[in-house]
């Protein structure tokens, strides 16, 4: 567990405290309706139509943009960082999926299909599932630009490209150095009309993504906080934890 300094603040008595948390809920309250705002500009951003034809291979076998929709008209993909020729998942990317199955039960009943798309061949994702325990669907792009044309993969190709050109590479809407081949993790949301035509209306990266990490919601709310010293460096795969600390999770548990 990452162990940072820890100032305790000052005891007040409960009078000086529900004072202070009074203050603290201006500024809370200021935070949620610009959340509302953003995401009210979010809904109204204009879409792009999806001409390419991509097409996954699926448990299902092969698959469409359109077929992953599942008879829904909206469309969350999460762009896992797994390679090829990796043999594990993204440990960050791992502790972000976590979230997923709980979730899932709610938005499969709202109209919105969530799934995660990696690079690495269908089997592999099918073998870090069962590993992870799982349920969410989760299909390969392996052999197609999906990655590339969603900038979460830089390719072989795609730096050759970038050399080439004047666009170079680009991440979370920056420009991005063509120095090696890399994944990156990200949010996309399509939508398809009735009609069955297809609409990328979002993308978001880098820690764009932390809206679907309930774990730092309720870090936040601690006295200690995400107690890391760099985004992130505390998190490990669920399964790779100190087992001194499951053992007490598990016994706390059984109380």
């Amino acid at each position: 567990m990452t162990q940072t300094t820890f100032k305790l603040p000052k005891v007040v008595s409960q009078d000086e405290w529900l004072a202070a948390r009074k203050r603290l809920l201006v500024e809370e309250r200021k935070v949620t309706h610009a959340n509302d705002a953003v995401s009210a500009k979010r809904r109204e951003l204009p879409w792009v139509q999806v001409e390419k034809e991509y097409v996954f291979d699926t448990p299902d076998g092969k698959q469409t943009l359109a077929g992953l929709f599942d008879g829904r008209s909206q469309l969350i993909v999460y762009h896992f960082m797994f390679g090829p020729d990796w043999e594990e998942g993204c440990p960050s990317c791992s502790f972000l999926c976590d979230h997923v199955d709980g979730v899932n039960l709610h938005l499969a009943n709202h109209d919105v299909t969530l799934l995660a798309v990696s690079r690495a061949p269908l089997a592999k994702l099918a073998a870090y599932k069962r590993r992870m325990n799982w349920r969410f669907r989760w299909v390969s792009s392996h052999g197609s630009t999906f990655n590339s044309d969603y900038h979460v993969s830089f390719t072989k190709d795609d730096i050759a490209k970038a050399e080439s050109s004047k666009e170079g590479l680009s991440y979370n809407y920056e420009p991005c150095p063509p120095t090696s081949e890399g994944e990156c993790h990200g949010i996309s949301v399509f939508y398809q009309d009735e009609n069955g035509d297809v609409f990328h209306t979002y993308s978001a990266y880098a820690r764009g993504c932390d809206i679907l990490i309930g774990a730092h919601n309720f870090l936040d709310l601690t006295p200690k906080g995400r107690n890391e010293k760099s985004t992130m460096d505390w998190v490990r795969r669920h399964d790779q934890y100190d087992d001194a600390g499951l053992v007490q999770l598990n016994a706390k548990d059984q109380t």
